[in-house]
């Protein structure tokens, strides 16, 4: 009975922030009881703010977005005010609505907005790495709410790391497998990167991987440095010859 007594007061606590005396807060989607507003990425999102209570319905409101001030019409400021935010950015993503009494801004209510998203994976991509090179995939797994697992399959089956000499790296945005000395008979084939997102399921990514021969790498910097040698030897000596000929017409 007591669990059922703490529930419902707090129940009716968070109620109240949303829904403060003499101004309240509407919005589609719905707030839930702790204030909050779950939205999609790129969809709408609607508020209206009324006045109620005793409060006079020629007050005039403002609508504050993270204690900045949001520009209203003025038909839309007394009594009732709306705001519409579309579409929805990953800005939004815990970005404060408050509604407030111009003259009393004591008196006012406040809903927070909840972007979610899905990672964003799909398609595929093809890789031709040299071997001995270092090969290098990534999958962008930045959601919200953050993905539950990352797993990462070659030709069909989960990577196995130390066959391989693969590291695995991931940092909440994105999600690398690497391996430092490519060799073909170890690391060609067909990669996939999948991410799963405990709202919106399992994303993937493919890599197409095809090992290279090994090239010569041409030595461009010390032969850039052989050719100015080369090349200031040349003026040097041009300018050496010149002061000799100079001297001859001087005679």
């Amino acid at each position: 009975m007591k669990l059922i007594f703490r529930a419902s007061l707090l129940h009716l606590l968070l109620y109240c922030a949303t829904h403060t005396a003499g101004v309240n807060i509407e919005s589609d989607p719905v707030v839930d009881g702790e204030g909050l507003i779950q939205a999609e990425l790129n969809n709408t999102v609607s508020l209206k703010c009324t006045v109620g209570g005793d409060t006079l319905d020629d007050e005039e409101l403002v609508w504050l977005r993270n204690g900045l001030t949001v520009k209203l019409n003025e038909e839309n400021k007394k009594g009732a005010s709306s705001v519409c935010v579309s579409p929805v950015i990953y800005d939004d993503n815990e970005a404060t609505f408050t509604c407030q009494l111009k003259n009393n801004a004591t008196v006012k209510a406040s809903v927070t907005l909840r972007v979610t998203y899905p990672p964003e994976l799909s398609g595929s991509e093809e890789v031709t790495v040299e071997e001995e090179s270092k090969l290098v995939l990534s999958c962008d797994i930045w959601a919200n709410p953050p993905v539950s697992s990352v797993v990462w399959a070659l030709n069909g089956s989960m990577v196995d790391l130390l066959a391989g000499d693969f590291v695995v790296t991931t940092d909440g945005s994105i999600s690398q497998l690497i391996a430092s000395k490519v060799e073909r008979s170890l690391h060609e084939g067909t990669y996939q990167c999948t991410a799963n997102s405990p709202k919106y399921g399992a994303y993937s990514k493919t890599f197409y991987v095809t090992a290279a021969d090994k090239t010569m790498k041409f030595p461009l910097m010390p032969m850039i440095a052989a050719i100015v040698v080369v090349i200031l030897t040349a003026i040097l000596a041009i300018v050496s010859r010149w002061r000799k000929i100079a001297k001859c017409f001087k005679k």
